[in-house]
């Protein structure tokens, strides 16, 4: 494995922190500025929507620039941002911090994945993408509990200092161990002006992937919304029950990522349609036996590894459809963004209409197997012998 992609690992493991850490430290955010718990939660959906706006503008704007002086340049972003977290004397300031921290998110696994696949052999392009990849995993297992872990012992701002800290050592990481090679050269790639990027989105296979990658992410989000909920009122766990739970999802999308990645690099479409498929059915079959408090452990995990797998393959299909133009790889990004908002909206809407708690499992599998219907067009377009 080379040396560049922990580095990467590393940047993501730290954007992953910044993005779920919040979560256990609104109570205390809260408390500090003297805001309601609804204000607070802006740190979360404002975050969210900078993720969507930066991937799309910020890889436009460095259309032309070497992939790895983008890379540097978004994680100082990063580092900047969560710098100004740390030190906001005011909640407006905090929100403008996780604005700015935001903004490099989805440009980074955009570029980054394209300079992850450069250094690694064409037949293992998925697996270096998961590997950069298992540090957002690895946080969504830990960025929950390390938030409220930190920020307990030693105040909420302390976990924002930590998290600058990990984004100086793979801002270090990355400047000394991810190669800057010549134009053209895998790992940098040539510049590409912002027509030509632009030009990658006349290929229909570009939008039947980001099409699949929205409903994907749709589907496992629509259900993992309203989890803690499906737990609670229908397995009969307690809530002290739910972070436990969630942290075997958790450890489910790790070995998923690193599954998929490797099913990626022997036949992809086929490992595409069949992970979304076996997502489809975790969830039905989640939907049936949710009120069995033994078959939703497995459950739960099978959904993080069938939700995840699909994600390396997705964002090396995409690339390669797109002829390697980054903006392609980002709005992947903004792509599953879109498809968590559209899930969750979706499986709220199957709550109020008062079909019960484990409806929002049922509407992720009717979200998912949407996916897997464009996955077959996309491979039977591509003849991929699916």
């Amino acid at each position: 494995m080379p040396a560049g992609l922990v580095a990467l690992a590393l940047g993501g493991f730290g954007i992953g922190l910044t993005e779920f850490l919040i979560a256990g430290l609104l109570p205390q955010v809260a408390s500090d500025f003297s805001v309601s718990g609804a204000t607070a939660g802006w740190l979360i959906s404002g975050y969210a929507l900078s993720v969507a706006v930066g991937a799309i503008a910020l890889t436009a704007a460095t259309a032309r620039l070497p992939r790895k002086r983008v890379l540097v340049g978004l994680v100082a972003l990063f580092v900047a941002g969560n710098l100004l977290s740390a030190i906001a004397p005011t909640y407006s300031v905090l929100l403008l911090g996780r604005i700015v921290a935001a903004l490099c998110h989805g440009s980074f696994f955009g570029i980054g994945s394209l300079v992850a696949r450069g250094l690694v052999e064409p037949e293992r392009k998925s697996r270096a993408v998961a590997v950069m990849f298992a540090g957002l995993t690895l946080a969504n297992v830990l960025g929950v509990p390390f938030g409220a872990l930190v920020g307990e012992r030693w105040g909420w701002r302390a976990a924002f200092w930590a998290v600058t800290a990990i984004g100086v050592l793979a801002l270090a990481g990355i400047v000394a161990l991810v190669p800057g090679r010549p134009a053209g050269a895998p790992a940098d790639g040539p510049p590409a002006g912002l027509r030509d990027q632009v030009r990658a989105f006349r290929s229909a296979q570009v939008w039947l992937t980001l099409t699949a990658t929205a409903l994907g992410y749709g589907g496992m989000f629509g259900a993992f919304s309203y989890l803690a909920y499906t737990f609670t009122e229908v397995g009969g766990f307690a809530p002290a029950d739910v972070a436990w739970l969630l942290m075997v999802y958790g450890v489910g999308l790790v070995v998923g990522n690193l599954v998929g990645g490797r099913a990626a690099d022997r036949d992809r479409d086929r490992a595409l349609v069949l992970s979304l498929l076996a997502l489809t059915v975790t969830l039905a079959v989640f939907g049936l036996l949710a009120g069995s408090a033994v078959a939703s452990v497995p459950l739960v995990f099978l959904m993080g590894v069938t939700g995840f797998a699909p994600v390396p393959g997705m964002i090396t299909r995409v690339t390669d459809a797109a002829h390697g133009a980054a903006l392609a790889a980002s709005a992947n990004v903004s792509a599953s963004n879109v498809g968590n908002a559209l899930g969750a909206w979706l499986g709220g809407l199957a709550l109020t209409t008062g079909l019960g708690y484990t409806a929002p499992l049922y509407t992720g599998a009717a979200i998912t197997l949407a996916a897997v219907l464009v996955m077959l067009v996309a491979a039977r377009r591509a003849g991929s012998g699916v």
